[in-house]
């Protein structure tokens, strides 16, 4: 092993301990020609690394141990998160000026309990088993959503025909190459509406250490980091799709997270593991969505009035949703 310029081995003499590898400070595992031996050195390299790192770890927890009240505090590690330059569309909550706007937008009746949400879901023209599963598997996460399967029928009819059944919503999946791969929101009956790129779909089954299937309780949902202007108003229009007063005992919650202008979305269950420790097992689907455009009104593709569409920037950087992280 001495001889292939790897590395060279360390044993005491009379010693059962297994060999250690001691790699040179400007050690390269590419400069071995053996892919095998390649791949053995890399790996026994890496576990050297992860040692090292927490033999520094435990190191330093003594020290501090040690030290007590006298201990500094810990370093704060740079991250893009703590990074991020202030966005100056971030909005407060409490000004007088949104709390006007979320008075007399078109989701103050369902904010003032005067509605309460009904969801058709639908999909694209002859969508494929994934999407159709899809449908069914988000029509247990949203209460009081139905799936209706298109056969060739135009949104701009299925809008009015939606209305007059007092839907207050409408969710169409669309899909490429069988795979979903984008969603639109439309809020009923005087929008606006919203196009989402959909992406890193999972099923249920497809999640590793599910949960059993959801129940009918109403979920609690969280909204994460929907701060600027657009990012208030898609964070109503995701709040506007579930009922009022969630059904704790289910211990189910709908979580939308934004981040970087991606909007993750996740379903869990509280485990209560004892009176201080909780747990969660994620019961799914789960998916990402990128907002694309927003339209006044309900869907127009020809002629349709749009707040805000998304355009590549390359000079700049531009927090669309309320998080840059």
């Amino acid at each position: 092993m001495a001889g292939d310029g790897s590395g060279a081995v360390a044993e005491d003499a009379g010693s059962s301990a297994p060999a250690r590898v001691l790699f040179p400070p400007t050690f390269s595992v590419s400069e071995i020609k053996n892919k095998q031996r390649r791949h053995f050195m890399y790996l026994r390299w890496r576990q050297q690394q992860r040692k090292e790192k927490l033999a520094a770890k435990k190191k330093r927890r003594k020290e501090r141990e040690a030290l007590g009240d006298k201990a500094p505090p810990k370093a704060i590690p740079k991250t893009i998160e703590n990074q991020r330059v202030y966005d100056e569309t971030t909005v407060d909550p409490n000004d007088e000026e949104v709390a006007f706007d979320e008075a007399t937008d078109e989701f103050a009746p369902y904010f003032n309990r005067q509605t309460v949400p009904k969801i058709l879901i639908t999909t694209s023209d002859r969508p494929r088993g994934r999407t159709v599963r899809f449908c069914e598997q988000l029509s247990t996460v949203i209460p009081n959503s139905h799936v209706y399967y298109r056969r060739g029928l135009a949104l701009k009819r299925i809008i009015p025909q939606c209305i007059a059944r007092d839907f207050t919503d409408l969710i169409v999946i669309n899909e490429d190459r069988k795979i979903p791969n984008g969603l639109v929101l439309s809020h009923l009956p005087d929008g606006p509406t919203a196009h989402f790129r959909m992406s890193s779909v999972r099923l249920r089954k497809e999640i590793k250490r599910k949960g059993k299937e959801p129940t009918e309780h109403v979920p609690e949902v969280i909204l994460n980091n929907f701060t600027t202007r657009l990012g208030h108003s898609i964070g109503r229009m995701f709040a506007s799709l579930f009922p009022h007063d969630p059904q704790f005992i289910g211990r189910q919650v709908a979580t939308f997270h934004n981040q970087r202008d991606y909007i993750f979305f996740r379903f869990h269950r509280y485990i209560f593991k004892s009176e201080k420790k909780v747990g969660i097992q994620e019961l799914g689907p789960r998916f990402t969505l990128k907002l694309r455009s927003l339209q006044k009104g309900t869907f127009d593709s020809k002629f349709g009035e749009y707040e805000w569409i998304h355009k590549v920037c390359l000079s700049s950087e531009v927090v669309l949703l309320g998080e840059r992280g």
